[in-house]
């Protein structure tokens, strides 16, 4: 039987620039593909086919870099075996953040921590093994469908409210939802203020 691989877009070191952990140094290993095609999706480039590592060729990669948190983002992780990455990365001691759109159930109890990001079609399993649910903003969001998110908060999950592209009009925005529902809260993408990657 080969060994497994995965379809990979880029591994990078930076800093997490959006919800809890924000500021903390993170090494990405971004995922191809993504089946969603979501207009305002800031990572279109990470739609094509990517390069097939196997475990291995990926801990290599990891290892070049001092820090031991990796952030499983795509694409979409869950249209690959994702719970597979995440047992080779938890054998190399790595701490495991995922992000994920939440439309494909999958096992994520490895994972140290877990965001889903609801765009269409998210699957209410998912949203219950979220530690943060991070909801995109824009002129477009309808508020109703904000509002059902609110269900989902609890001593474990708390609601991100992250102005689509930063634009002021968005910010606006999301500062009023939070100020009207005070246990959720704003998420700017500060690596995109910062200008770094």
């Amino acid at each position: 039987m080969p060994p497994l691989s995965w379809s990979v877009n880029e591994i990078f070191y930076s800093i997490q620039g959006e919800g809890r952990h924000t500021g903390m140094p993170a090494v990405f290993l971004r995922l191809a593909g993504c089946t969603m095609g979501c207009e305002f999706c800031d990572t279109k480039y990470a739609f094509a086919p990517g390069t097939q590592m196997n475990g291995l060729q990926i801990l290599v990669e990891l290892a070049k870099f001092p820090c031991k948190t990796v952030v499983i983002t795509g694409g979409e992780p869950a249209e690959q075996d994702l719970p597979g990455l995440i047992a080779v990365l938890k054998s190399a001691g790595h701490t495991v953040h995922i992000e994920t759109n939440g439309a494909h159930d999958c096992d994520v109890s490895k994972a140290d921590f877990v965001c889903v990001s609801p765009k269409k079609n998210v699957d209410e399993k998912m949203l219950q093994k979220a530690d943060v649910i991070k909801l995109v903003v824009g002129q477009k969001t309808d508020l109703k469908d904000v509002e059902k998110y609110y269900n989902y908060e609890n001593d474990k999950t708390t609601l991100y409210l992250q102005p689509e592209s930063n634009l002021q009009e968005n910010i606006d925005k999301c500062l009023q939802l939070v100020k009207n529902h005070p246990t959720a809260r704003l998420s700017v993408q500060l690596h995109k203020l910062l200008n770094v990657k």
